[in-house]
């Protein structure tokens, strides 16, 4: 028996299990979130005798006398303080990570009741978040610090007065506290534990799946093959290519498949079951670059297909030979940019309930298209879209990467044979198997001007490595052909695309939708051009920047609101300070699907006891769409934000508002809630009172209505609205590190500045980490990675970042708001590498960039880590071996006897990167400095 005390609460378990699957599955406390359960994203967080710890790798064994609190233990006062700072400062965005965060602020003040935003920087160095970028979660801490330290009174919210006012989230408090729900949040009666057995190779065939093992263990309650599924073996977002469950015979695509699912009692019954399989299968040749897959004789990723080909797009427009034939100025260049990890901090999860005798499902998940969940599961299970019911829980990050179906119609499946509730959460490792990355690309771009630094043509050929599926290939290829050419005033392109299949996992949506990767090559060669011309980056793009009436290269006229001048102008100044060691990029990106597709927006007014809902199929992944829709509704209508609700999507209510994509939620919904103000505002004028139209509802719709790709109109519409944005990125020239990243973004109109600095400030920390240190090896199509060794960004390698909004647009049309949740991250790693191009001249053509300080550091001779080898201090008697050293450690150089409690360090592997000493949870390890 382990006694603990949480909370000033005494609680016993018979098994020795983490803290944190105590605390979530036992106790119900479910604040302290599961983010990899390896260490590595703080997501778990709790105060252990006054210092912060990782529940997942404390043992119950471990905590005997210790003194353990969570969020759910802070006094009422903290919790308000907290609660009030975190909202206040515009700290949450997705929310996964902010209990954590929370409580690394409360050690700190508890310690240190005015720290510096260094020491702040310090206390959250361990935590991930993938929103924000920091920089409101260190003001939120701060503010808490003064609200305790001075022993102020916690003010009241303020309430929303309309659009352009600085708003707390009304999700916010939720967040913080960890009374709100993710899918994993849910505990329900009866509820079973699901998993998927994989394929042992990427390309193989499966010549038998041996469950009789697995099935004789006790407490497991169902294994289901692919000829257990009730409807369709293949799904997909747009393309019907993905398989669902691999069958004997069958031939698996990449090394995600799945070839059975397993439903248990818990997940410890699950995780030994799934071991228990044993699958044979015959490995096959497969292809894992895109010049491997087009190969003579290669081997056809799907069965049927002449080749490896998913998409091709060609974009031709004037003579483009000729206006390079006879530019005086012309840069040709390869580049290169690589496959991108989302790493959202919430792992995939999923709880459905399933009838088999009616037919009806609801299924409670965490995606981002509610409507695109519904159609797909329908498909698979073989049953209408009024039987099937999709609710949106909270979503702990998304980016893109949950646009396709991971777990929803496997959970589904199980529930649907089993007849209970059923939940299927991926490891951090399947996650990174699994879902759609970031498409590595191969560019080859050719830029012409004049000697007045004009821009005359752009010729390019992209070739994109697509994955196993098709997920959204095809359009994101297509962005990044119709983008390539940049925000740029001139008439003449050839930009040649092609999405190839491989067997490495599958890309698809990702922040920017293949703009981020065109961009950094175009971009980059305009410098070069810069330079031989004889003016700085700055004039050149200053010269050629579209301006409203101006045509873009794309053929579309700019719209009235256009202000990518003013976003160059609104960091001149900073550009001509640091010359020498600064670089500049501007970018656009759209706003709404486009290229004639139909793209609609459609929300739900009702009226319920005096107030009015909004209802809308359209996900909120983190980008505060609740908030902004509540917004818009109090502007359109007066009515104080008391008077309005705003209802999560899910899809019996709610109209299908299309997927949260392309930025495009606050255009096309907002519009399309815009609408139905108008409508109820006619009713408010001739009854006067919300009482008196209980009952009544208001439904607003909104087609982004444009025109298709190659239309012969003579300026087609290709978007409905485009962002515009120029960032720099300042080095510091002794250091070479970089200092600031200044982000002048052109939003249209601002519905909630608050909400867009954190947009942006997050985008630009993220399009850092995508340019100079993420990284998310493959080999032969196996992510050779951990969620710690992914690079990403933390805390104390994030620069000072300067948002700037520039704002232009009075159209009607969603009050002029364009969306940037994409734009924010694309422009930065061409601004990054053009500051090092500033800074050393040497071009640096690949992502992420070489020869950068956060370039993996030259190997060491390290022996080991037996107490003191000369570098490293390692002291066992504060040793608790919980792992985190070794969890911590990017290149896996650790490793550690438990039998012996002995140490041992690679040195070959060792990166002397100090991530091993700054994960230590008792500061056992320390540098030691001769």
């Amino acid at each position: 028996m382990f006694t603990v005390t949480i909370n000033e609460q005494t609680y016993q378990s018979t098994a020795d299990k983490s803290l944190l699957r105590f605390l979530r599955d036992d106790l119900h406390l479910t604040a302290a979130k599961d983010g990899c359960s390896e260490g590595a994203c703080g997501a778990c967080t709790v105060i252990i005798d006054g210092e912060t710890a990782r529940a997942c790798v404390w043992k119950l064994s471990q905590l005997t006398g210790k003194a353990i609190t969570t969020i759910e233990g802070l006094t009422p006062r903290e919790q308000e303080v907290y609660a009030y700072a975190f909202a206040e400062a515009g700290a949450v965005q997705c929310g996964f990570c902010i209990p954590g965060m929370t409580l690394c602020g409360k050690a700190l003040i508890d310690r240190i009741p005015d720290p510096t935003d260094e020491q702040i920087a310090y206390a959250i160095r361990d935590n991930y978040c993938r929103c924000t970028g920091y920089v409101k979660i260190k003001a939120a801490i701060r503010l808490a610090a003064k609200l305790i330290r001075e022993n102020l009174p916690v003010p009241e919210r303020t309430a929303c007065t309309g659009i352009g006012t600085r708003t707390q989230r009304i999700d916010a408090r939720e967040k913080v506290l960890g009374t709100g729900k993710y899918p994993d949040d849910l505990y329900l009666d009866g509820m079973l534990m699901g998993g998927a057995v994989r394929v042992p190779y990427a390309r193989c065939r499966i010549l038998d799946i041996d469950v009789s093992k697995a099935q004789a263990l006790p407490g497991v309650r169902g294994i289901y093959f692919a000829e257990d599924i009730p409807g369709s073996n293949v799904t997909g977002h747009i393309m019907q290519d993905w398989t669902v469950l691999v069958p004997r015979g069958g031939i698996s695509h990449t090394i995600g498949d799945a070839v059975c699912l397993i439903a248990a009692d818990d997940d410890e019954t699950l995780q030994k079951a799934k071991k228990l399989v044993r699958v044979t299968a015959e490995e096959l040749p497969g292809v894992f670059s895109p010049v491997e897959a087009m190969a003579d004789g290669a081997p056809i990723v799907h069965e049927g297909h002449a080749d490896n080909i998913l998409s091709h797009q060609h974009l031709v427009r004037g003579d483009v030979e000729l206006e390079i034939a006879r530019a005086p100025h012309v840069v040709t260049r390869h580049y290169s940019t690589p496959w991108t990890e989302h790493a959202f901090l919430e792992p995939e999860c999923a709880v459905a309930i399933a009838d088999k005798t009616t037919g009806e499902c609801t299924i409670y998940s965490t995606d981002q298209g509610v409507y695109a969940t519904q159609h797909e599961c329908c498909n698979i299970m073989g049953v209408k879209p009024d039987q099937m019911h999709v609710v949106n829980m909270l979503v702990g990050g998304g980016f893109g990467g949950k646009e396709d179906l991971t777990v929803q119609h496997y959970a589904c499946i199980m529930a649907w044979h089993t007849g209970k509730p059923v939940k299927m959460r991926l490891s951090r490792q399947e996650s990174l198997m699994i879902h759609p990355k970031r498409h590595s690309m191969e560019i080859d771009m050719t830029t012409a001007c004049d000697d007045n630094g004009y821009i005359k043509a752009v010729k390019a050929t992209v070739i994109s490595d697509t994955g196993a599926y098709a997920s959204l290939g095809a359009p994101v290829l297509q962005r990044a052909c119709t983008h390539a050419a940049g925000p740029y005033n001139f008439q003449n392109i050839d930009i040649d695309g092609i999405a190839v299949y491989t067997n490495n996992p599958p890309a698809g949506a990702f922040r920017g939708f293949g703009v981020t990767q065109t961009c950094f090559a175009s971009e980059s060669n305009l410098n070069l051009l810069a330079e031989m011309v004889g003016i700085t980056p700055w004039e050149i793009r200053f010269r050629n920047a579209i301006r409203p009436g101006q045509v873009l290269p794309n053929n579309q006229v700019a719209f009235p609101g256009t202000a990518l001048a003013e976003t160059l102008l609104a960091v001149k100044d900073v550009f001509d300070a640091n010359r020498g060691h600064v670089g500049i990029a501007c970018c656009m990106k759209n706003a709404g699907t486009g290229v004639g597709l139909a793209d609609w927006g459609r929300c739900r007014l009702t009226v319920e006891d005096g107030k009015v809902y909004i209802r809308s199929g359209a996900s909120c992944i983190g980008q505060g769409l609740g908030t902004i829709l509540t917004m818009v509704a109090i502007e359109c209508t007066q009515l104080d934000e008391s008077q309005i609700v705003y209802v999560p999507a899910e899809t019996i209510n709610a109209p299908d508002s299309g997927v949260t994509s392309g930025s495009r939620q606050t255009l096309v919904t907002g519009e399309a809630l815009r609408r139905a103000c108008e409508l109820l505002n006619r009713d408010l004028k001739n009854y006067r009172s919300l009482k008196a139209l209980n009952g009544k509802e208001y439904l607003g719709t909104y087609l982004a209505k444009t025109d298709k790709m190659g239309s012969i109109k003579k300026n087609p519409v290709s978007h409905v609205g485009y962002g515009y944005a120029t960032q720099l990125a300042v080095v510091d020239p002794e250091t070479r590190r970089i200092s600031q990243i200044y982000a002048a973004h052109d939003v249209g109109r601002a519905i909630n500045p608050l909400n867009v600095e954190g947009q942006i400030e997050g985008g630009v920390l993220m399009g850092m980490g995508y340019a100079i240190q993420e990284r998310f090896p493959l080999e032969n199509g196996i992510p050779k990675v951990k969620y710690g060794s992914l690079r990403v960004p933390r805390a104390l390698e994030a620069p000072e970042i300067i948002p700037i909004i520039v704002e232009q647009n009075k159209e009607k049309l969603a009050l002029g708001a364009v969306g940037c949740g994409e734009i924010t991250s694309i422009p930065t790693a061409p601004a990054i590498a053009g500051a090092y191009y500033a800074l050393d001249k040497q071009l640096r053509t690949a992502l992420p960039l070489e020869n950068t300080p956060y370039a993996p550091k030259e190997k060491l001779p390290y022996t080991a880590l037996v107490l003191q080898n000369g570098d490293i201090l390692f002291d066992p008697e504060t040793c608790i071996f919980c792992g985190m050293c070794m969890r911590g450690c990017p290149a896996e150089a650790i490793c550690v006897s438990r039998s012996d409690k002995s140490w041992a360090m690679d040195p070959d592997a060792c990166l002397h990167c100090g991530m091993c000493i700054s994960h230590c949870p008792k500061h056992s390890l320390s540098f030691f400095h001769k």
